[in-house]
């Protein structure tokens, strides 16, 4: 198996610098490059970066200039996926393997048709609580990434092997960056896990423009994620995903550990007044649940008022 050396990261979010940074420091600053197209590259080629107060220096590379690496790691934001495609694809080539932190359940489905899903192995992001605002990042967890190959694709047949072959060298890889990870047996189960945490905490801090702590708070935010998880769950199991409420409680723990002033990527976009990523969540929870015949009043609601809210940015 041959050891990789090189990774991009296509998105400056909170993720991919808090990914980019530690590779870098524990492999080198020519093991990873961020990648843009031309006018996003110059402007951040231009931005002073800092983590969690120390100066940080990245390599951003134009994207025509790119040739195929190792390992692409897709940290846009959902709204800028279909964009962020065209623009790693010259960093995409036979023995590419590619990893995406996006949050919902459809990224590694969508850069699949795109790229061949032999490439891609699931990837989830959880327990930290990165916050960037500007060129500036700040996170006391750095949380772990959730690996694994979606059932039926892990054997059998030399795509198998290749596939394994994947996934070892990723994991090779992101132990030498000392990047936590678990590798999963049913990775397509851990998806929805995290899809349910997000409905409920990601749209329920932007709707009550708060953080971890309100969230968790006893009161109307906290029964409003709560009863946007629940929805899930029933979805999940119309899927043939068997969540359980027992698992809503251990994502509950889960959100316990973070830093309560902390808050989700949705509360900073709404922050900043950017579009935020509500049609992944309850956007996909109202489509999957009108094909299965499913009511889910909850994600309604706080769809109807993400939406009104992002209507009044530019009123």
């Amino acid at each position: 198996m041959r050891q990789w050396t090189q990774a991009a990261i296509i998105g400056m979010g909170a993720l991919g610098m808090m990914y980019g940074e530690r590779i870098a420091e524990k492999l080198g600053a020519e093991a990873v490059c961020f990648v843009a197209d031309e006018e996003r590259s110059r402007r951040y080629q231009q931005m002073d970066f800092a983590v969690n107060g120390r100066n940080r220096h990245f390599t951003i590379r134009n994207a025509k200039e790119m040739k195929p690496v190792d390992l692409v790691i897709v940290a846009v934001k959902g709204t800028g996926l279909s964009a962020a495609l065209d623009g790693m694809a010259p960093c995409v080539g036979p023995e590419t393997t590619i990893i995406s932190v996006l949050n919902g359940i459809s990224s590694e489905e969508i850069i699949g048709e795109r790229f061949g899903r032999e490439k891609v192995i699931c990837c989830i992001a959880q327990g930290m609580d990165a916050v960037k605002f500007g060129g500036t990042l700040h996170y006391s967890r750095f949380g772990e990434l959730r690996i694994g190959i979606l059932a039926g694709n892990e054997s059998g047949g030399e795509q198998g092997r290749r596939n394994l072959e994947r996934l070892q060298a990723l994991k090779d890889f992101l132990d030498r960056a000392e990047i936590p990870y678990v590798a999963e047996k049913d990775i397509r189960y851990r998806l929805w896990g995290k899809f349910m945490l997000n409905v409920g905490v990601n749209q329920t801090c932007m709707a009550y423009e708060t953080n971890y702590g309100g969230a968790l708070a006893a009161g109307e935010a906290y029964d409003t994620m709560t009863g946007a998880m629940k929805e899930v769950i029933c979805l999940a199991n119309a899927e043939g995903v068997a969540l359980t409420e027992k698992d809503m409680e251990e994502y509950l723990e889960l959100l316990k550990t973070l830093s309560p002033e902390g808050m989700p990527s949705m509360r900073q976009d709404g922050l900043a007044r950017r579009l935020s990523e509500v049609e992944l969540f309850s956007g996909t929870v109202r489509r999957l649940a009108a094909r299965h015949g499913l009511k889910v009043p909850v994600n309604d609601r706080l769809y109807e008022r993400i939406c009104e809210m992002e209507r009044e940015y530019n009123a």
